[in-house]
């Protein structure tokens, strides 16, 4: 997913090269990764953006889509909630880094905001 993350993201083919059932990968990736893999596609195609939005001159709309998403609404949305603003204000506000390539990677990684706790019912 890494690697292609720019492509559709098809959680069929990737349970088969581990020999299990797609929702069995699904529930294994998110017992290991924290989150689904649907919602770790977006985070990485968001990171992607973010170093386009900063390094290039690219419109957003471009971006968007070389990205993988097929939707600037959906983009943009997705962007917001994992980074917290949009992409353009994201643009506005942070120009090219210089510092290698490691430190940048540490420090422009996007953080998801854990959901707030389910209260449970007590029934008593």
């Amino acid at each position: 997913m890494d690697r292609a993350y720019a492509e559709p993201l098809d959680v069929r083919a990737i349970a088969a090269v581990a020999h299990i059932s797609p929702a069995h990968f699904s529930r294994c990736f998110r017992t290991v990764f924290g989150e689904t893999p649907h919602r770790y596609l977006q985070r990485r195609r968001v990171e992607r953006s973010m170093f386009m939005l900063r390094e290039t001159e690219r419109t957003v709309t471009d971006i968007c889509f070389d990205v993988g998403f097929t939707s600037l609404g959906t983009f943009s949305r997705t962007f917001r909630e994992i980074v917290g603003e949009t992409p353009s204000g994201y643009r506005r506000g942070n120009g090219p880094i210089v510092a290698p390539n490691c430190v940048q990677m540490a420090h422009t990684r996007p953080r998801t905001v854990a959901p707030p706790a389910r209260r449970s019912r007590s029934f008593g």
